[in-house]
């Protein structure tokens, strides 16, 4: 039987689709790998709006002079009625239809062409037993693929017809989840596996886009034997249940066919004692070749991490000068709270700079080799700032940034007219204590984390050519959504209390907000229909993104629910 979206059995078998509207439809022109390298600025193809992953949209209709005079346009509900459901997704946008998916795997397609309505069209429910975390569709040709998180699979719908077209089965472990959006290329669709905190050796994988052939799998983790595996030096295979999670889309450079993912943190999260050595690739940036899935290049951020700051946040392409020589980069807000440029076509660490408040776990970055300067390439089990003791007993420790971030899978934006990167980070600490009898007892998370106080946030201006802060504005509520710029010179974000804020990207000073009691931790986004801008954001709060807000004693009582705003002039 088929869960349906509102979470009561139907009377069908496999994957349903809801025909919701019928109406007489003109079909849309497909979407072709010449539409993705080069999108129309009224529509938003892809997870990150480009390959570059800048998420920065042309539109500017709506501007700093008017962005003042933002209303609500319509609301569309989404999900069922677990009261644990939260919205993580982009929507996509393809001239007059959205394109979304719910926490359920649901995919709907919404027509907006009215600007005062979302009809919904169809709705493909795949039949998803249990909740989880989805991030978004991708589209090719005339395609809607999207993930299932718990069952691992990848799901090809006819966007005319809401029909599925194709339907691959990818879950190779017990507890691997698919979340991210997948990232469609020429011929080619690229999907990254996580539930890492879970106990997976999780992958990136290619699909060939007509039928869902696997083209290769890239493990996060070496087998042994591989390239890399020498980094894990225990005597009880851990890197069968390692983690390297890949959470978040990945970025694309078509000029060099590379793709670039962050990889998430190795497992047990907390007790490095039981994975000695560097744990790679996890915690790290990865180049893949985009044809072969092999490791271009690489860099590990924190060797043998015991923080949990993994770094499978958006990694944006930039081309830029660096000292005066022109540079193509890799930009990446990390977790653990620096700022990283890379070159992006060999990995040459660049710069790294200091972007939260607070930071504890390491003294800095060496600004030679990008490591932090307490990582001892001796020690197989690394001790990092926290004193010689850190490793030896289940001790709690302050660990700033808060475990989440820093940033985390809510993305920063890059504006060409400004040549700033716009980071969203939130501004606390953890307290960790570490159980190194977890792993014993099938926790692959390695401890446990309390309050260590109220956690609020900022958006900050970084100059990526030199990895410096130039601007930063706070606010008293920490930020899941992630950052949107436009060419009208307002850079969009929301917050876990339900605000909605526009800011001046010169300056970061408010220009408009508000709130509609229900917290976001999906990105906002803007599309153009009939020569009218529209800015969207879906709303809806996961247990994690809602302890985070109950630490403001204030917000303890705040409830969540499941809605796509649009708005507009």
């Amino acid at each position: 039987m088929v869960r349906a979206s509102t979470r009561a059995i139907r009377a069908c078998v496999g994957i349903c689709t809801i025909v919701v509207l019928s109406p007489s439809i003109v079909r849309a022109a497909d979407v072709t790998y010449e539409r993705l390298v080069h999108p129309e600025p009224q529509n938003w193809l892809q997870n990150h709006r480009t390959f570059d992953a800048q998420r920065h949209s042309p539109l500017d209709q709506i501007n700093r002079a008017n962005v003042r005079n933002l209303k609500l346009k319509f609301a569309v509900p989404l999900g069922g009625t677990a009261g644990n459901e939260g919205v993580e997704a982009t929507p996509l946008v393809d001239d007059g239809f959205m394109y979304i998916s719910d926490p359920w795997g649901v995919v709907y397609k919404i027509d907006v062409h009215s600007g005062s309505r979302g009809q919904i069209v169809w709705k493909m429910d795949p039949g998803q037993q249990k909740l989880d975390r989805n991030r978004g569709v991708a589209l090719w040709g005339n395609l809607v693929i999207s993930v299932t998180s718990h069952d691992g699979r990848v799901v090809a719908t006819n966007r005319d017809s809401g029909k599925v077209v194709w339907d691959v089965n990818l879950h190779d472990q017990p507890d691997l989840e698919l979340t991210a959006a997948p990232l469609a290329l020429e011929n080619s669709i690229l999907v990254g596996a996580s539930g890492g905190d879970r106990g997976v050796r999780d992958w990136v994988a290619s699909l060939d886009a007509k039928t869902g052939a696997l083209n290769w799998k890239t493990y996060s983790i070496p087998a042994p034997g591989e390239p890399g595996s020498e980094t894990w030096k225990d005597k009880v295979n851990a890197y069968l249940t390692g983690g390297g999670a890949f959470y978040v889309t990945g970025s694309y450079d078509p000029a060099t066919n590379l793709t670039y993912w962050g990889s998430g943190n190795p497992v047990p999260g907390y007790d490095s004692h039981y994975r000695p050595g560097d744990n790679l690739y996890t915690s790290s940036a990865i180049a893949f070749d985009a044809k072969t899935g092999k490791i271009n290049w690489w860099h590990q951020y924190s060797p043998n991490d015991n923080h949990d700051y993994d770094e499978t946040g958006t990694h944006i392409l930039i081309d830029t000068k660096v000292g005066g020589e022109s540079r193509k980069i890799l930009s990446h807000a990390g977790r653990n709270g620096f700022e990283y440029i890379f070159d992006r076509i060999n990995g040459q660490f660049l710069k790294a700079g200091q972007y939260v408040k607070e930071l504890t776990w390491t003294k800095g970055i060496d600004p030679k080799t990008g490591m932090p300067v307490d990582y001892d390439p001796t020690r197989d089990v690394q001790i990092y700032a926290e004193g010689p003791d850190v490793n030896n007993d289940n001790r709690t420790r302050r660990m700033c940034p808060d475990t989440s971030g820093g940033n985390n899978y809510w993305p920063a934006s890059y504006s060409p007219a400004t040549a700033l990167v716009y980071v969203p980070a939130n501004e606390g600490c953890a307290n960790v204590t570490p159980d190194y009898q977890s792993h014993v007892k099938g926790n692959f998370v390695g401890g446990k984390t309390a309050d260590a106080g109220r956690i609020t946030s900022s958006i900050i201006a970084i100059d990526p050519a030199t990895a410096t802060v130039k601007q930063r504005k706070e606010f008293p509520y920490p930020n899941f959504a992630g950052v949107l710029s436009t060419g009208g010179g307002v850079i969009v974000t929301a917050l876990l209390d339900g605000t909605i804020l526009a800011l001046d990207d010169q300056t970061l000073e408010e220009l408009w907000s508000v709130n509609v009691g229900a917290g976001f931790n999906a990105p906002p986004m803007t599309y153009s229909v009939d020569g009218k801008q529209y800015i969207a954001i879906a709303s809806g709060l996961f247990n994690n993104a809602r302890g985070k807000l109950k630490r403001a004693p204030e917000m303890r009582d705040q409830p969540s629910a499941v809605m796509l705003f649009v708005f507009g002039l």
